[in-house]
């Protein structure tokens, strides 16, 4: 016994219409049938006698229609972003910082290098 597989008369898969059929008795097989068996995973299967296959001849606004609306993120999701935006800019603003201490004191130190160097200068021009 063969699965044979319906369609109707626009070559559109017809679910729940599959028989079986004895092919090693003479059985032919009928009208608006294939032994082909339509691919998984297809939206609205078709079919195609020349080629003896199966295609998608859904539109995707038809195939998106299926998939589940996205849940929104919860409150506690949401503050759990935002505290981890806020937890970077903190370190981002900290690290600036560190830096600009960094470069302050090194504009302190040539500044006390400048001044050293001035006053001795002075000592040696007066002299």
């Amino acid at each position: 016994m063969t699965w044979v597989y319906k369609y109707d008369g626009n070559f559109i898969w017809q679910p729940g219409g599959e028989i079986e059929i004895d092919l090693g008795n003479g059985q032919q097989i009928p009208e608006g049938y294939t032994l082909k068996q339509p691919t998984d995973g297809l939206y609205l299967a078709k079919y195609n006698p020349d080629k003896d296959e199966w295609f998608e001849s859904a539109t995707q606004e038809y195939i998106d229609s299926f998939q589940p609306t996205p849940i929104p993120p919860s409150d506690i999701t949401l503050l759990k972003q935002q505290n981890a935006l806020l937890s970077k800019q903190v370190a981002l603003l900290s690290k600036d910082s560190n830096e600009g201490k960094i470069r302050e004191s090194k504009m302190a130190k040539q500044i006390a290098q400048s001044m050293m160097e001035l006053e001795f200068l002075k000592g040696v021009v007066s002299e």
